[in-house]
């Protein structure tokens, strides 16, 4: 079984959606019922992935599956290539635990065209575990696109009053960015044949890795996936599309949006980016550690004037993974293991507030900050939770945004970056001024809206949606070693692969640049 666990893995949510849409269409919670089993087992079957002792020694991928696939005379090979490294270990976990809860999440959320809903959530699913397991650029991009069109209804159909601009905006934003990658992926193909390697490799990731690209080229083709991943991330100043569709979107398209599908970017960065073109990265890094430092502070401050909750979430979301990309350029361990946790991190939390946000919407159908004030009376337990969360947003101490924040500053600190965390560590301060002063107009005080009188806390299945999300944030918040353990061999194979290619680049250059001496003797 573990010879296919992958593709078990990742395309059982497929089946589960065959199983949907054979479904009768009244019957909403069975359609749910069977959504949320289908999801629960998918996690299941992840699970032994995080119990293989193997990510902690190993930086090679584990659990590779190969198949010849599209095959065009001596021109054109796709391969179905697939694996995991520490990389994507924790990426693909959070994936499969986080969608039985948004699942979960939908029960009186979702309430029309619940077959359509589900059926595209599956579908979602699988497109974005085989998104973070492609070993083959060709293969990455089809699951890439493929991810774009359930988001795209789910926010199209059952979002907010402006769904149908929400939608639109986030599907051309990415569809731009995706195009301009494809356009690179086929030249870096037709270019790895020019230079003799085999056309049978297909599009394979490490293959493309050994090739030696010339340094003009390669900021073409570095500069096509940043602008991709940038979007996908986002980066400023391509993140307006983000606030529209995490406001217009379901709670749990929200919740999905910011714990994955975000993630696609920074890991896009980490996996594919970085090192195929090491020389472009270094040569752009202080411009796109800049575009970093901006969206922290931007998205900060953006947000502290929000008067509706989820839209401060949202700006809230540009200015974490601010952080997260500013870990990834630092390019050391300290740097970078803190920017993969803090993916995780912003899955966890940014979700579970999302998911709080639904909570309130669900009673009062109102996210407005000045229709609150004072439910804690009302709802202890909401309270107590969304406090936890909110302190693990800004980073408190013991939550597990403290760490992922600390080891992305200090490795920023320790790089060439220094003068870029310095700005940075602002953000960390105005995290806390936005997020605890909205918390206290929500919650404390006095009931000025009669409206909340009526308020009921939350029930048992809105705490068990919680509990786990509220079990990582101290886990990783204590030990925070069940996490690099496994990522770190794999983090530091790829800083060692990358600075070895920008030192050999760096010696060539000082060769072609020095002086020719010419002697002649008598």
């Amino acid at each position: 079984m573990s010879d296919n666990l992958l593709s078990l893995m990742t395309f059982f949510p497929l089946v589960g959606m065959i199983v949907v849409l054979f479904l009768p269409r009244e019957a909403d919670r069975l359609i749910k019922s069977v959504t949320l089993v289908v999801t629960i087992i998918t996690f299941f079957i992840s699970l032994p992935l995080a119990f293989d002792d193997v990510f902690k020694t190993s930086a090679a991928m584990q659990y590779t599956e190969f198949a010849r696939w599209i095959s065009i005379g001596d021109y054109f090979q796709m391969n179905y290539n697939v694996g995991v490294d520490g990389i994507s270990l924790w990426l693909v976990l959070l994936t499969t635990f986080i969608m039985p809860i948004a699942i979960l999440s939908t029960w009186q959320a979702i309430d029309k065209y619940t077959k359509a809903f589900m059926a595209l959530a599956l579908l979602l699913e699988t497109a974005m575990l085989g998104a973070f397991i492609s070993l083959d650029l060709f293969l990455f991009y089809i699951f890439w696109e493929l991810m774009l069109i359930p988001m795209y209804f789910m926010i199209g159909i059952w979002g907010g009053k402006n769904r149908i601009y929400a939608s639109v905006k986030f599907f051309l934003f990415t569809a731009v960015g995706s195009l301009l990658m494809l356009v690179a992926i086929i030249y870096v193909y037709y270019f790895s044949v020019k230079v003799g390697v085999p056309f049978e490799n297909g599009f394979s990731v490490a293959h493309f890795y050994n090739l030696d690209i010339p340094g003009n080229l390669q900021n073409w083709l570095f500069l096509a996936f940043a602008f991709s991943f940038a979007i996908k991330v986002p980066m400023f100043p391509v993140h307006t599309w983000l606030p529209d569709a995490h406001t217009e979107a379901p709670t749990a398209g929200s919740v999905i949006l910011a714990a994955i599908l975000l993630k696609m970017g920074t890991y896009g960065y980490v996996r594919f980016a970085i090192p195929l073109f090491p020389e472009a990265t270094q040569t752009y890094t202080p411009f796109l550690a800049t575009l970093c430092v901006i969206g922290i502070i931007y998205g900060a401050l953006v947000a502290m004037m929000q008067e509706d909750v989820k839209k401060l979430v949202a700006y809230s979301s540009v200015s974490h993974l601010g952080f997260v990309m500013l870990g990834v350029f630092a390019m050391n361990l300290q740097g970078l293991s803190g920017g993969m946790l803090q993916m995780i991190n912003h899955g966890i939390s940014t979700g579970a507030l999302f998911l709080i946000v639904g909570f309130i919407y669900e009673r009062r159908h109102t996210r407005l900050i000045v229709e609150f004030g004072g439910i804690a009376k009302k709802m202890p337990i909401f309270a107590t939770i969304f406090l936890i969360i909110t302190l693990s947003s800004i980073g408190l101490p013991g939550t597990n945004g403290f760490v992922g924040e600390f080891l992305i500053l200090v490795g920023a600190f320790e790089s060439e970056l220094r003068w870029f965390a310095v700005i940075a560590t602002t953000g960390v301060i105005f995290a806390a001024v936005y997020m605890l002063w909205m918390y206290q107009r929500v919650m404390v005080g006095k009931l000025k809206n009669p409206a909340n009188e009526t308020l009921k806390d939350l029930n048992a299945r809105e705490i068990v949606i919680m509990l786990p999300l509220l079990l990582f944030v101290f886990w990783i918040g204590i030990y925070p070693n069940t996490f690099f353990e496994k990522m770190n061999p794999s983090l530091e194979n790829l800083i060692d692969q990358v600075k070895a290619k920008q030192q050999v680049a760096m010696m060539v250059e000082e060769v072609e640049q020095a002086p020719i001496k010419i002697v002649v003797n008598d």
